[in-house]
């Protein structure tokens, strides 16, 4: 019992390695088009913080003074790299044109399927968004002279808690594919109330108050406005281990919701020439 365990331990971790280069080296063939998706969100780390310095002489907003936005926004490009997913896209068209059906029938789950491919992707734009990050940090280093990180274990619990319930959450929105012809225009309106609410355009706490509330009671924002508001120093103590559980909760839900949206879908699912 305990060898054929071990064998299948092996065979399923080959079976993931193998995935995880596959995507790897496919996402390292295009870096032209995934520096321009990068620099999507490289223009925001370095105008905003331009808008809030040039406001200097106004104080505080939302509690953060303007060299405190600098830092926040920063931290935002490095944390939203890593942790916002927007595989939706890929899960839709393989959706569309049948190829979804080689993927069903892997002799792995979907979801394990999934999460290695997401895996290699998340590690290649991760490593495309760090010289971005570093030379921006240079660039504003005159303004994050006094800046005071955390880098403590609720750091990178949150950033990897943040990627779950981004990962959660777009799975389950991927699955209304299965259900729509054309599930483009729902993935489209997606990003306009997860910029505002994730923490990504502003700081959640400079929101009016009704949309604050809005936004921790939606995932946005335990996907990148947790662990940045933790990393700058926002967050912290009670209040980030609330906001984890927060995260936890919500990857569940997304899960779940998976699950159901699947097994409904597969129902229903017609694969091309099928």
């Amino acid at each position: 019992m305990v060898a054929s365990r071990t064998g299948l331990f092996r065979r399923r971790s080959r079976q993931y390695a193998g995935l995880f280069r596959i995507y790897l080296s496919d996402m390292l063939a295009y870096p032209a088009t995934v520096t321009i998706w990068v620099l999507t969100d490289v223009v925001g780390a370095f105008v905003m913080p331009l808008v809030w310095l040039a406001a200097k002489g106004s104080g505080e907003l939302g509690g953060y003074t303007p060299e405190g936005l600098v830092l926040y926004y920063v931290s935002m490009l490095l944390v939203a790299g890593f942790v916002t997913s927007h595989f939706m896209w890929d899960i839709g068209m393989e959706i569309k044109e049948g190829v979804f059906s080689a993927h069903i029938i892997r002799p792995i789950s979907y979801l394990e399927f999934i999460l290695c491919r997401n895996a290699a992707w998340r590690l290649g734009r991760t490593l495309v968004t760090l010289p971005w990050f570093v030379l921006i940090a240079v660039a504003f280093s005159g303004s994050l002279g006094a800046a005071n990180v955390h880098l403590g274990w609720e750091t990178f619990a949150a950033l990897l808690l943040g990627h779950l319930v981004s990962i959660a959450t777009v799975l389950a929105m991927a699955m209304l594919a299965l259900f729509f012809e054309q599930a483009r225009s729902i993935f489209e309106m997606y990003y306009v109330p997860m910029l505002f609410l994730s923490g990504q355009m502003f700081p959640v706490s400079m929101l009016p108050g009704w949309t604050v509330w809005l936004a921790k009671g939606t995932p946005f924002y335990y996907t990148t406005g947790v662990p940045t508001e933790i990393l700058v120093g926002r967050l912290a103590g009670a209040d980030a281990l609330w906001a984890m559980a927060g995260q936890i909760g919500w990857i569940a839900f997304g899960l779940v919701a998976y699950g159901i949206l699947f097994r409904l879908g597969m129902r229903r699912y017609t694969a091309v020439g099928l």
